[in-house]
């Protein structure tokens, strides 16, 4: 009964107002599944813990790089809640960010990183459209 209801609350928290949300916790593999693996648009997890110190400094500079942006979304997972996810993907260590698009890892990176790292995460995930037109007119 529980998990139904997160699910329901999370199902209303991404499409608040006909808008779908950028941001959103991922609470069980099968929201993992349906919001992640098939998305229609890239997605970056945050593999992040409450007790850890630089997960809490990375996850604001992860919202605020993608808030403006149309074409990446940004999904949570806290390790202690998620051990299944963990295993799948391996992480060792928080925070822990991953890359996915089509349902396929593109990019990852383990700490707390600079801006740069997180900018050239996101090129590599969403490229620039000025970089598409010029590589489709060569």
């Amino acid at each position: 009964m529980l998990a139904a209801c997160r699910r329901l609350a999370s199902t209303r928290s991404l499409h608040l107002a006909g808008a779908v949300q950028k941001s959103f916790t991922i609470h069980d593999n099968d929201e993992f599944v349906q919001n992640v693996m098939n998305s229609s648009v890239p997605v970056i997890v945050n593999f992040h813990a409450e007790w850890c110190d630089p997960c809490h400094i990375l996850t604001p500079k992860l919202k605020e790089l993608i808030e403006t942006r149309t074409d990446i979304n940004l999904a949570t997972v806290d390790v202690e809640k998620c051990a299944e996810l963990v295993h799948t993907f391996e992480v060792k260590a928080v925070p822990a960010v991953i890359a996915i698009r089509n349902g396929l890892v593109i990019d990852k990176f383990i700490g707390l990183v600079d801006g740069d790292m997180i900018d050239s995460l996101i090129n590599k995930l969403c490229p620039p459209k000025v970089q598409n037109e010029s590589q489709s007119q060569t």
